[in-house]
């Protein structure tokens, strides 16, 4: 798999969703190889995906990265703000999987996903049980940052 293209399908989805369902513009940072399991920020969800090779997508933003997204989709709504992140990433994370899915069907490869599953607090790890290398791709808003990462099965 050329992770590059692999790449593009991703970035354009995390641009898309943000926009639009939060009034956030993302704005990607240089990607690079991962080489630990720590969290780049404080609220991540984790997809794993099936299909063309088995692998993980996630999510990791900094707390008031997370909170502005929640605020930005909620508006006044917010009631139980860590019950409301927790929900909001999670949504965002399965949006952002379903648009680079969708990208990536386009260049033949074929995923189904699972159910996000949303972890909180400080240094938390995210466990990629793929063989394949793990893609991060910084992003930055003007409410702080969030990392998109990757992993497939080679």
């Amino acid at each position: 798999m050329d992770i590059v293209k692999i790449a593009k399908p991703f970035i354009s989805a995390t641009v898309s969703v943000l926009s639009m369902m939060a009034m956030v513009q993302p704005k990607p940072g240089k990607p690079y190889v991962k080489r630990d399991s720590v969290a780049k920020g404080d609220v991540s969800a984790v997809v794993g995906v099936t299909g063309a090779s088995t692998g993980v997508i996630s999510l990791s933003f900094e707390k008031s990265c997370a909170v502005a997204v929640v605020k930005n989709m909620l508006g006044d709504d917010v009631g139980d703000i860590m019950n409301d992140v927790k929900d909001a990433v999670g949504e965002i994370t399965n949006m952002v999987s379903g648009q680079a899915r969708s990208g990536l069907a386009e260049m033949g490869l074929v995923f189904q996903a699972g159910t996000p599953t949303v972890i909180m607090g400080d240094n938390h790890s995210i466990s990629h049980l793929s063989k394949g290398p793990i893609m991060a791709i910084p992003f930055e808003t003007e409410h702080g940052g969030f990392t998109l990462e990757f992993s497939f099965d080679s």
